[in-house]
């Protein structure tokens, strides 16, 4: 029984990481619709637009990714929101690369439901968060 009342001493440290974590989360899909020139969640919600699902879901997976990996990692609850920031910009930054350099239509492809042009940048931005993630061991 003592054991198991041990274990329960963590439930405030993971109830504060987590509602952190939700935070970081609603406040990166923000900064990243806000970023990006296309609203995905109106492009989804109002149009059932696949692409546009499949680019925000793989974003929003990605940063979660590394978001775990922060928190996982982190040494406090300040070092773990500084790390979630960190992930939100390399996310982002993932965007710009694939917008900027590898399909500079891609945003016009996702507004014309170019499925494949959605996966590409869920993948690219999957891809993004399991490397962010990694380097966040230290």
């Amino acid at each position: 029984m003592e054991t198991a009342v041990d274990s329960l001493y963590g439930l405030a440290d993971f109830g504060l990481y987590f509602a952190i974590g939700l935070g970081l989360l609603l406040l990166f899909k923000l900064a990243y619709t806000f970023v990006t020139p296309h609203d995905e969640w109106k492009l989804v919600k109002d149009e059932q637009n696949i692409a546009a699902a499949w680019g925000l879901v793989g974003a929003v997976i990605g940063f979660s990714l590394a978001l775990a990996g922060a928190a996982s990692n982190s040494v406090s609850i300040i070092d773990f929101v500084i790390w979630g920031v960190v992930a939100l910009l390399a996310q982002v930054v993932a965007f710009a690369i694939v917008r900027f350099i590898f399909m500079p239509k891609i945003v016009q492809r996702i507004h014309d439901q170019e499925v494949s042009a959605g996966i590409i940048l869920g993948g690219i931005s999957i891809a993004v968060g399991i490397l962010n993630a990694a380097c966040m061991t230290y």
